[in-house]
């Protein structure tokens, strides 16, 4: 119960700090701000308000340009642009379009098959990325879990695609299966013969 307690303390904390990092750039918008400028202001402001030390602002800035509500302008500098903030909420997916995408794709990963029956926390993902202009509808929309998400941010959609068919080709050698061995081959020898993510290297 108290390991609990101090878990719902912690995310309160989080909302908190993080809704201050954001009054602070609302009331600076359209402002290239320094990191300093930035933490003396929180970290006095969370004390005054609280009676307790804001730990870990840059984690917090980090998070909010992360998210896309800050544009980096460069290290240190960081910009609050409204208009920026707006179209990034409209480009986020609505609860009902999430649900449909869920639905669509049976509440599985589309790459792995794994899903909420077997207790993996889903995602519901832009095909093409917001950021080239992916818009937040049901056809731009797939299913992932929290591993193939974060590959898929990390990586982008066929460096995904491509180190996922490796890994099966690799698993399908190992274990001699031949149907899955070919199969694995023809789409990796897609890649090569298009020169997509020619510096992932498939070792045959």
């Amino acid at each position: 119960m108290r390991a609990l307690k101090q878990s719902k303390d912690n995310k309160a904390s989080d909302v908190v700090q993080s809704e201050l990092l954001m009054e602070f750039f609302k009331k600076n918008p359209n402002r290239d701000v320094s990191h300093p400028e930035v933490v003396d202001w929180v970290t006095a402001e969370y004390l005054k308000r609280t009676g307790k030390v804001f730990r870990d602002p840059d984690r917090g800035i980090r998070k909010l340009h992360q998210t896309g509500y800050l544009q980096k302008i460069r290290k240190g500098v960081y910009r609050y642009d409204p208009k920026h903030f707006k179209t990034r909420e409209l480009d986020d997916f609505t609860s009902a379009v999430k649900e449909a995408i869920f639905k669509r794709d049976d509440y599985k990963c589309v790459i792995c098959g794994r899903g909420r029956k077997e207790g993996f926390e889903i995602h519901a993902d832009h095909i093409k990325p917001k950021d080239f202009g992916g818009k937040a509808t049901l056809e731009n929309g797939q299913t992932l879990c929290s591993q193939h998400n974060f590959l898929k941010k990390n990586f982008k959609q066929t460096e995904t695609g491509k180190r996922f068919f490796i890994r099966l080709y690799e698993l399908a050698k190992k274990e001699n299966n031949q149907p899955l061995l070919h199969f694995c081959a023809q789409i990796l020898e897609v890649f090569e013969k298009n020169n997509i993510n020619g510096h992932i290297v498939w070792k045959r």
